[in-house]
């Protein structure tokens, strides 16, 4: 009876890692569905997979990288607060590093400063991992993170990087730029991207608590500013002309492009779910009436998204990749952490 009893337990924990429930089976092995088959050591690495798989689904890009994921984790850790020795598997914590904002200006690795091409293939896991979990509000919110980063993504081939701080006074300033130029009224931008715009040459110098406020509160005006100058500026500068008539050509099409994404109906759903400023949350028949309808607006200007690529979201990942300039698949990041987190269970 007791091994019937273990065996229905380890099919439960199975089934729920397979729908990454990550949260939920860090919870099970907490409370004893595990106590007679594993040890401590064992339930900790569980738990250190399961924080990690929890962080790749919530975006948590900050503590991407970091071999002890469950320090901190907001799924259920107490037997790996217990333990030590426990860790993510280095394949693992290298990969998601692609993805990562690095927290100190000063960092070697760039990660998503470097270029925004893996930590979109995260999103598109991430959009048809909510999918399948029919969590409509987290999809949304996930969309408009996308919605909001597109412009880099698009301007990251001619930049060299995705907007790195770092580098980014030697990318748009120089002589007959008005880039960061608060009072210059010939510039297009906004107050707010103005000031993110002028932050982002000088934010590289500042302490670390300065460089996290920027990336939490002004990374994403600083996408947006590129998308004014390629597709909104009214006066145009060396930011745009510096480069060929041909990649001015390609910015300005993709940028406006990213900018009836950004406006369209699919991404206005987000302030009906909590995230955003009502309570309704979408049905996954209305994300996908909304996207429909949206895609089929977006293909007057990019065709590509009419394409049937088999995404949870038709297209979508097409859209993406042209807009890119490259190819941009789905990741499997999460699909490989619970394929290792079933190892652990076994």
């Amino acid at each position: 009876m007791g091994d019937d009893h273990e065996s229905e337990s380890l099919k439960i924990l199975r089934l729920l890692t397979n729908r990454y429930a990550f949260a939920e089976v860090a919870a099970l092995v907490a409370t004893g569905v595990c106590e007679r088959t594993r040890s401590n050591d064992e339930i900790a690495q569980i738990q250190q997979l399961c924080a990690f798989g929890e962080r790749l689904l919530d975006l948590d890009a900050e503590d991407f990288g970091i071999a002890d994921s469950a320090t901190d984790a907001n799924v259920e850790n107490s037997v790996a607060d217990m333990v030590s020795g426990d860790a993510v598997p280095d394949e693992l914590v290298r990969r998601s590093l692609a993805s990562r904002m690095p927290q100190s200006p000063k960092e070697d690795d760039r990660g998503a400063l470097a270029s925004l091409r893996p930590a979109f293939g995260l999103l598109l896991e991430v959009i048809a991992a909510r999918w399948m979990r029919r969590e409509t509000s987290d999809l949304v919110s996930a969309l408009h993170i996308a919605s909001e980063y597109l412009p880099l993504l698009i301007w990251e081939p001619v930049l060299g990087h995705a907007a790195d701080p770092a580098l980014m006074l030697a990318s748009v300033g120089g002589d007959g730029s008005l880039w960061g130029q608060m009072d210059n009224r010939a510039c297009s931008h906004s107050k707010p991207e103005k000031s993110a715009a002028g932050r982002a040459l000088r934010v590289s110098a500042e302490q670390d608590t300065g460089w996290r406020s920027y990336l939490d509160r002004q990374h994403s005006s600083v996408a947006a500013a590129f998308g004014v100058c390629a597709a909104d500026c009214r006066h145009t500068c060396t930011v745009m002309t510096r480069h060929s008539a041909e990649d001015q050509e390609r910015l300005e099409a993709a940028c406006r492009v990213a900018e009836n994404f950004s406006d369209s109906a699919l991404i206005q759903l987000r302030h009906s779910a909590p995230v955003g400023h009502g309570f309704g949350v979408p049905s996954p028949r209305e994300v996908m009436d909304t996207w429909m309808h949206t895609r089929e607006h977006l293909g007057y200007r990019e065709p590509a998204v009419l394409f049937d690529d088999g995404f949870v979201l038709p297209g979508l990942p097409s859209l993406v990749s042209a807009l890119a300039g490259t190819a941009i698949v789905p990741d499997t990041l999460i699909a490989d952490t619970a394929r290792a987190l079933n190892t652990a269970l076994s």
